[in-house]
């Protein structure tokens, strides 16, 4: 899994999978599509307007949380 984050344009994808595989986009709102395969596999989710979604809460940090470990890791967005 991967987030890619490009300020310029203001778009975020979280990327499940590489698409290996011919994907249908779903367009859920004016802020989020989503990329799926035939299968229902989802391969990625893209955020319009990312740094409003993104930037809103946990002051503009990427907060990856273990909860199985109890673990927390915050990253910057910048």
């Amino acid at each position: 899994m991967k987030l890619l984050y490009d300020p310029r344009h203001n778009i975020a994808y979280l990327r499940l999978h590489e698409k290996t595989a011919q994907v249908e986009t779903l367009h859920l709102s004016d802020e989020i599509n989503v990329d799926i395969a035939p299968d229902g596999t989802v391969y990625g989710i893209e955020l319009l307007n990312a740094n409003q979604q993104l930037r809103s809460e946990d002051g503009g940090n990427l907060v990856v949380v273990n909860q199985a470990l109890g673990q927390k890791r915050e990253i910057p967005l910048e």
